[in-house]
């Protein structure tokens, strides 16, 4: 059998002479689900913010209490990433992927039947390692359905569900509360979750994975909880004060753990988490951009209304809606990659865009410019719209020479780092904004917040010089057989 017989977006055991399956039992199929499945999970990461006041009162709990539905998911996130390329080589992508499919589904039913606090937030919990599942087993699914010549037009799929939803989801949880009730922001996810798995089971074929080797138990054990802990600490210090002991102790505990689980990793015949792939020039380039390109991006989200409404006085939904710009901007990065990439190569393309980017956060932080209304906006489409740029080409070069067999390992560590970065993004924004501040509060003085803009801005910046290490042609087809 030869290696065109195996090639991504042919079923198992097909053979290379078959007859070509109809588009919608391919390739178009591939980016139904996913897309519909990733606009989900993008949008339950914010969809609920707005509702926690409503939900508190509803159950008769504190708006304190409320906050646990949002730390069950974003812990459920990070605990479901170190499994997801091992489950993916072990029962097959296709099958966990509609597998974690169902369970988001289903919790998101149960969240909107839930009788009381304590059984929404198990099942925002179930949903989020679903979740966490579904981004990495639903990534390799997409790349594998398409050679690394053909990414760069995938990069109106990949925005969708990445920069669109997650902005969309406070109005639209907004209005779904005010006008309906907070259930609905559950019961949404229902209808098309059932016809994404329908789809999925009768459009979607299974692929010929690799061994998936034995199950690291050790690596399990120790990276699982010590990325949940760790997350934990750097969602809520903030907001709870990095010497709660609750915030302290998850913190130091998570560190811990993930110290000792790279360093099982790395020693490890069947890691769970293969560390190795960093050792790739293109991979590991990527991947560290990831980290940088997700702290600089989500911090200076976290930071800029902050600023906003410093500098104007303006309200927290105005302050909301200002970033919404930088959605609008990642949209049409997808039309630059998708006609740039090939003609520029990676490094061309995402070194200047890099170092663009980090001039227009930097921009930001100028005195003056949080008073003008219409400057903000231009900037932050201006940050999604070349910071974006960046990031897909990153994430589309960052794969190209990614074996099929490890590319659900590789797509599991390269989210993992990603989240990490957005993780270490808003942390240490908010450290250095309430290290800065004269009462040690988010006060009305904008100068910790400019600092902090200019930090994400550093971050973005220090990227430029990962960048160097991206290949300048960008990927072309196979040979021919």
């Amino acid at each position: 059998m030869t290696d065109a017989d195996t090639r991504p977006g042919r079923g198992a055991g097909t053979p290379a002479d078959a007859p070509a399956r109809p588009l919608f039992a391919g390739r178009l199929a591939v980016v139904l689900v996913y897309t519909a499945a990733m606009c989900m999970n993008g949008l339950d990461s914010t969809i609920v913010n707005p509702a926690l006041f409503t939900i508190a009162g509803d159950f008769g709990r504190p708006v304190s209490a409320a906050n646990a539905v949002e730390t069950a998911f974003l812990v459920g996130l990070a605990v479901g990433l170190p499994a997801a390329g091992w489950l993916g080589d072990r029962f097959g992508v296709r099958r966990v992927f509609l597998g974690s499919l169902a369970v988001f589904t289903l919790a998101s039913a149960l969240c909107a039947a839930a009788p009381g606090l304590g059984a929404l937030t198990a099942a925002r919990a179930a949903q989020g390692v679903a979740g966490g599942l579904l981004t990495p087993v639903g990534m390799t699914l997409l790349f594998r359905a398409f050679e690394p010549h053909e990414r760069a037009g995938l990069g109106r799929v990949l925005i969708v569900p990445t920069a669109l939803m997650p902005a969309l989801g406070p109005p639209l949880g907004g209005f779904l509360t005010e006008h309906l009730s907070w259930h609905w922001l559950f019961l949404v996810n229902v209808p098309i979750g059932v016809a994404a798995v329908l789809t999925g089971v009768f459009a979607l074929r299974d692929q010929q994975e690799p061994p998936a080797g034995r199950f690291d138990s050790t690596g399990f054990l120790l990276a699982t909880p010590g990325l949940g802990l760790l997350t934990y600490a750097l969602g809520f210090g903030p907001a709870h004060g990095w010497t709660s002991p609750a915030v302290g102790l998850s913190g130091i505990l998570g560190a811990l753990l993930l110290g000792l689980a790279v360093r099982h990793q790395l020693r490890a015949a069947e890691p769970l988490v293969d560390l190795r792939l960093l050792a790739d020039r293109t991979f590991g380039a990527a991947s560290w951009l990831a980290l940088l390109t997700a702290a600089g991006l989500m911090g200076a989200l976290f930071a800029f209304p902050l600023l906003y409404q410093a500098a104007l006085g303006a309200s927290a939904l105005d302050a909301g809606l200002s970033v919404f710009p930088e959605a609008i901007g990642l949209m049409a990065a997808s039309q630059v990659v998708d006609r740039l990439l090939p003609r520029l190569g990676p490094r061309r393309l995402a070194l200047p865009a890099l170092l663009l980017a980090a001039l227009v956060l930097a921009a930001l932080a100028l005195p003056g410019v949080g008073g003008n209304a219409w400057a903000v906006r231009a900037l932050m489409f201006g940050v999604g719209l070349i910071l974006g740029t960046a990031v897909l080409t990153v994430q589309i070069a960052g794969f190209a020479d990614v074996p099929g067999p490890a590319m659900g390992r590789a797509m599991g560590l390269f989210t993992i780092v990603r989240t990490l970065g957005g993780a270490f993004g808003i942390a240490g924004a908010a450290a250095l904004i309430g290290a800065l501040a004269e009462d040690g509060t988010h006060g009305a003085d904008p100068g910790p917040y400019r600092v902090a803009l200019v930090a994400t801005a550093g971050a973005v910046a220090l990227g430029a010089l990962v960048a160097a290490r991206l290949p300048k042609e960008a990927p072309g087809p196979p040979p021919m057989d």
